[in-house]
């Protein structure tokens, strides 16, 4: 293994493949008009994953990264506290089910969208709605989520000693390394062992700034600039759903579109 260079992950700068699309936070303010609803997300994972793993945080890899996010927006501890309690059965609290759901958006790119529902019935109509009124349509079970492979990711903001982090990663047991062209460095693990990874790197003193265990697309769909527009709009739409955990897709939206929606920010 070796870091491979700026430019060399497909459809890089292009945000193809990955959750975290939406980085791009391209309207001012966003997230903190948000607060509420990324609560809301954040609590319905966390009781999701202490019901499915229990409440001891290094048993379940699952319940330290909901924590890690819930702590990373400020969330309260008291909340925090109730949303496991909840999961562990310890308070009452609705069920959520886990569930995905499939579809393509504008110019035929593959969409997957991850959700925890309490209303199944509610949750897809909902998911088919917005897919339909953004020029796309729910596919489906099986139809794009074999495009996508399952990877622990860990992200390491530019200035990062890479060539110590490489030698970390590989004793680790890392399965890539990645040179962005900002300088932000990836590391790339088998979901399997991203806990151990992680905490690994962590001990030799890499500290990433975000962890995860996401998706990403083996093959990425080019669109041109009117069909990136609706696909961001269509991965924007289904972001704003409280039943929706995450959005992946294999788009690769074209520089000029990016620009636009961060110069829009800029602007406020």
């Amino acid at each position: 293994m070796r870091a491979r260079p700026p430019g060399a992950a497909a459809g890089e700068g292009r945000m193809a493949g990955h959750s975290k699309w939406a980085n791009i936070q391209h309207r001012k303010g966003a997230q903190d008009r948000r607060r509420a609803r990324v609560f809301g997300k954040l609590i319905r994972e966390l009781t999701v994953a202490a019901r499915l793993g229990g409440a001891d945080v290094a048993a379940n890899p699952r319940l330290r990264l909901a924590i890690d996010r819930a702590r990373a927006q400020n969330m309260p501890r008291d909340t925090l506290e109730r949303a496991v309690q909840r999961g562990t059965g310890m308070t009452d609290g609705a069920g959520f089910a886990e569930v995905t759901y499939e579809g393509y958006g504008p110019g035929g790119a593959a969409v997957l969208v991850g959700c925890l529902t309490d209303n199944r019935n509610r949750t897809v109509a909902d998911i088919r709605q917005t897919f339909a009124r953004h020029g796309g349509n729910l596919g489906a079970e099986g139809s794009v989520a074999y495009l996508f492979n399952a990877v622990g990711w860990l992200g390491y903001a530019p200035g990062v000693n890479t060539g110590a982090l490489l030698a970390a990663a590989i004793e680790a047991g890392a399965e890539d390394v990645v040179e962005q062209a900002d300088g932000s460095v990836e590391v790339l693990t088998d979901p399997a062992e991203f806990a151990e990874v992680r905490q690994r790197l962590e001990a030799a003193g890499f500290e990433p700034a975000n962890a995860e265990v996401t998706r990403r697309a083996a093959v990425v769909a080019a669109l041109d600039e009117k069909a990136g527009e609706h696909m961001v709009a269509l991965l924007e739409a289904l972001e704003e759903m409280d039943d929706v955990q995450n959005v992946y897709s294999n788009a690769a939206i074209p520089a000029a579109v990016v620009e636009r929606l961060a110069a829009a920010g800029a602007d406020g």
